[in-house]
């Protein structure tokens, strides 16, 4: 009883030094971004694809590339997008595309910025 007791009181510390850090530091828990730099919700458009009434975009976003699959989105090589994710998938299979993705998110909307 006494290990769990000590058990759960340790839970609860970590939960609240955690939080403490997330109110801190609001920024980092919602995406945003530094002054300058994109927020991980956003890319730079470097290849997409419509098939089976999604656009797949790959976006890159600070050196590092990433595909997205959105409900189908007209876009072009270069427009800077900013997307809401809902869902991250690994070793996904597009039965349309024949194709599979290491990592993909799908997302709910996308907005090219201006």
């Amino acid at each position: 009883m006494k290990l769990s007791f000590l058990s759960l009181m340790a839970l609860i510390v970590c939960l609240f030094i955690q939080s403490t850090h997330s109110m801190a530091q609001p920024n980092v828990a919602q995406g945003a971004a530094a002054p300058g730099k994109m927020a991980d919700n956003e890319g730079i458009v470097v290849d997409f694809m419509d098939a089976g009434g999604y656009t797949y975009m790959e976006l890159q976003n600070s050196g590092h590339k990433f595909w997205i699959a959105a409900p189908t989105t007209q876009v072009n090589k270069g427009d800077h997008i900013r997307f809401g994710q809902s869902m991250v998938m690994t070793n996904f299979t597009s039965k349309t595309l024949n194709r599979t993705f290491g990592t993909i998110i799908f997302v709910s909307s996308t907005e090219v910025k201006k």
